[in-house]
């Protein structure tokens, strides 16, 4: 069963950044998976990195998208962006030293954040960048 599900109103309004949020909706159930399946421990730490790096990706790509529309919230857009960041950065790093483990508080915490930062945030910038072409 998967953590989270691809929903419309999930989607932002610009094609890039709803199909990068579903690739981001997957490796969550990716991960939520491993778990379930007591395969944590050996399949984390490699889930967790393409998570990571992949999150990484999406956000210079939104900001990107935001600049060229010249977006208002950009800044505060960011600085959500290197909240969540270092967040799991954190907690990768207490990975790879034995000091945490996969479980349901953090997979909650990522789901929730995901999807509430798609909800209130992401969702504010769609108008902008729809209206500056970007579809």
């Amino acid at each position: 069963m998967p953590l989270i599900t691809w929903d419309n109103k999930f989607s932002v309004g610009v094609k890039a950044i709803d199909d990068q949020h579903t690739v981001l909706f997957g490796f969550l159930n990716d991960l939520h998976d491993a778990m379930l399946k007591g395969e944590g421990s050996k399949m984390t730490g490699p889930l967790l990195k393409k998570l990571a790096d992949y999150t990484r990706t999406h956000f210079v790509e939104e900001e990107k998208m935001m600049a060229a529309a010249n977006y208002p919230r950009l800044s505060e857009h960011q600085a959500k962006h290197r909240e969540l960041m270092k967040h799991v950065d954190a907690y990768a790093l207490r990975f790879e030293h034995g000091e945490a483990t996969l479980n349901l508080h953090l997979m909650n915490f990522l789901r929730d954040w995901l999807t509430t930062h798609i909800l209130k945030l992401d969702h504010q910038y769609g108008h902008c960048l729809n209206e500056h072409g970007i579809k």
